[in-house]
């Protein structure tokens, strides 16, 4: 009887999100706060919104690291900022043909988006140009979206990356704005907004998620769902975070498995309509379960992340398809 009541609370909420109905902070807090033996009929619950959306199909991302290190940003979780010691490589921007070569290791990974990302504050105006340069010839030879990451954007930034054919500029928010100041203080909450709005003027699509695990609140990230829930934002990567010695947040610990599928049910039930990606950390916080992510989850990365290693793509290819599910290529 008990799981017959959990099952037909998480329906009926799922229903009223099919409906049009956004769920009160209250009711996304009771997500986070379910009962692990509710997490079952919780997933099958955001499942139907998923399903509803997105049908079975999986949409992969590859990331590549177009600029590593030397960034000059304090951000406690980044192994690339300037207040790590953790041993990455240092690089300026990656050449055109590397670029290149890294849009066509996408499509044999069966990714619809290459992304390119590259550390620092913003990008310089040779960066652009470089930038611009590779995403002219990937969109003239392959049949690729592309997302850039390359931080704060100044004012034409935005503009000549959408006339180039960015498809997506991703700026993670990252965590909620009453923690932002506990994890990074060399830029601000809003100013990350900022940049948003700009990629929505240009027409570029915003993605803009979180990293869980840094010390927020069971509110803060409720909160953090409604937040990009408000920027409309169209992807929301998911990480949760991996505590990279040499970092500040070196010490912190892992998110449970149970609750880090509890968190991918609360922005499926908040932004039921967006792309949501289970992104870094997924390997070592989820662990076995995995698999279950994608009933909330409908988009992953495949391969490397920045400076920390992802599973094998054979591997996740063969998740997909134990599943019953479709690898979606060439979509947003």
């Amino acid at each position: 009887m008990e799981r017959n009541t959990a099952a037909s609370k998480w329906d009926l909420m799922a229903n009223r999100v099919l409906e049009g109905e956004c769920l009160t902070l209250e009711e996304g807090l009771s997500v986070l706060d379910a009962d692990n033996d509710e997490v079952l009929p919780l997933m099958q619950a955001a499942f139907q919104v998923r399903k509803h959306f997105f049908g079975k199909k999986v949409k992969l991302n590859m990331i590549i690291n177009a600029k590593s290190g030397l960034c000059p940003e304090d951000c406690g979780y980044c192994s690339q900022s300037a207040v790590s010691t953790a041993p990455v490589e240092k690089y300026t921007l990656l050449d055109k043909d590397t670029l290149l070569a890294g849009a066509r290791e996408a499509m044999a990974r069966k990714a619809g988006t290459y992304c390119i990302v590259a550390a620092g504050r913003s990008p310089t105006s040779r960066e652009l140009d470089q930038v611009v340069d590779a995403v002219k010839e990937i969109r003239d030879t392959m049949p690729l979206k592309i997302c850039a990451c390359l931080g704060i954007l100044r004012d034409g930034q935005a503009e000549r990356l959408a006339e180039a054919g960015v498809h997506r500029y991703n700026h993670n928010l990252n965590t909620s704005q009453a923690n932002y100041p506990l994890i990074t203080t060399t830029h601000t909450y809003d100013q990350r907004v900022e940049t948003l709005e700009k990629v929505k003027l240009h027409g570029m699509s915003p993605c803009s998620g979180v990293i869980i695990g840094m010390g927020e609140t069971k509110q803060e990230i409720t909160e953090m769902a409604y937040a990009l829930r408000e920027l409309n934002a169209d992807s929301i990567p998911i990480n949760f975070l991996n505590a990279i010695p040499g970092t500040p947040l070196e010490n912190a610990g892992l998110t449970q498995p149970l609750q880090a599928l509890k968190v991918l049910a609360l922005f499926r039930f908040i932004c039921p309509s967006k792309e949501i990606r289970v992104a870094g950390g997924r390997e070592i916080n989820l662990r076995s379960l995995q698999p279950l992510s994608l009933y909330a989850a409908n988009s992953l990365f495949v391969g490397d992340y920045l400076t920390t290693a992802g599973q094998s793509i054979s591997i996740d290819h063969q998740m997909i398809e134990d599943l019953g599910f479709e690898i979606e290529l060439n979509a947003l």
